[in-house]
């Protein structure tokens, strides 16, 4: 077992005057880019990997929650959602998100979820889907001291949480995922008893939240709304969403206009994030950058029990990230139809 398979639901999760200025924040912001353009590192272990070489490819080979076979052209339209980040390692980038960020209810969530008492209120980001789109199934990317997204490759910190050997070093974080607008599709879809149990659809609703140990709960998105293959604009990296008066339009890198939609037809979402901590030494260690972990140390211990798994010496050379991808991440099986 991963980590906490503890789900709290938050309802509701803000006050009135609260909830107008998320929904204010998310118009004003300008562009949000695809996931996709956000953080990416290459290691010579890994040449190529996009940043979330797993689910990736689960998606495109396996068709996602719909297990569709479809072209990746319109796979990869179908999955680049845009995101932009609001807070990040406790800084708030905009004074519109403070109340999310420091909300109580969340706050007393994420104690639940891990049964660890000290909290510190770390990351919010959106997420805007349109029409056609979903999310993949995946657990998200976690944290290790030493390490983040900021500094190593997404793919890598998802490869170490599931091999389970650096669980002294992870971060356990709780994650909130709230949203902001009611719909019919993207409800949540996860798996609670884990990637060989049934999955459990969380229809949104605006104004509410589930605060869960994402990185260990395999999750995606149902799709926002039915679109063909041929109806889906070609989003592609370089495209951007924005609030253009009372719509929001779709533009590719040249600024071409693809699509434009109703507030109505759009999934938002923000996500919380916060580092749980059993004792205020745990935080300070943390804080304190005692006992990190480096690259190479990540590596070498990887490395040494693919060799061990295998019963034969494994080199770390450019094919090493593949390799382990492909040995510890399992994702649940969706049946077609």
């Amino acid at each position: 077992m991963l980590g906490s398979r503890q789900i709290v639901p938050v309802d509701p999760l803000l006050d009135g005057g609260d909830v107008d200025r998320v929904l204010a924040l998310c118009t004003e912001f300008g562009r949000y880019r695809t996931y996709g353009e956000h953080e990416r590192f290459e290691i010579p272990e890994g040449p190529g990997l996009a940043s979330r070489h797993d689910s990736l490819m689960n998606f495109i080979n396996f068709g996602g929650l719909h297990a569709a076979q479809e072209a990746p052209a319109t796979l990869g339209a179908r999955t680049s959602y845009f995101r932009e980040e609001y807070a990040y390692g406790g800084t708030m980038l905009t004074p519109a998100i403070e109340p999310f960020l420091y909300s109580t209810r969340l706050v007393d969530a994420a104690r639940e979820v891990h049964g660890r008492p000290v909290i510190e209120p770390q990351i919010a980001y959106a997420n805007l889907m349109v029409p056609g789109q979903e999310l993949a199934v995946h657990t998200d990317v976690p944290e290790f001291r030493g390490v983040s997204r900021k500094t190593v490759p997404q793919w890598l910190l998802v490869v170490m949480h599931h091999s389970q050997l650096f669980d002294a070093y992870r971060l356990h974080i709780a994650t909130g995922v709230a949203w902001f607008s009611d719909l019919e599709g993207g409800a949540l879809a996860h798996w609670p008893a884990g990637p060989t149990g049934p999955v459990v659809h969380h229809p949104i609703r605006s104004n509410t939240a589930l605060v869960l140990d994402t990185d260990s709960v395999f999750h995606g998105v149902d799709r926002v709304a039915p679109v063909a293959a041929e109806a889906m604009p070609p989003i592609r990296p370089g495209c951007g969403l924005s609030a253009e008066g009372d719509r929001w339009v779709l533009r590719s890198a040249d600024d071409s206009v693809l699509a434009d939609y109703d507030w109505s037809e759009l999934r938002l979402s923000v996500s919380w994030k916060a580092f749980c901590f059993a004792t205020e030494a745990d935080r300070d260690r943390w804080r304190d950058h005692d006992d990190d972990l480096t690259l190479d140390s990540i590596l070498e211990a990887l490395r040494a029990d693919l060799s061990e798994r295998r019963g034969e010496p494994v080199a770390r050379d450019e094919h090493l990230g593949l390799a382990l991808i492909d040995e510890y991440i399992r994702f649940p099986v969706i049946a077609p139809g």
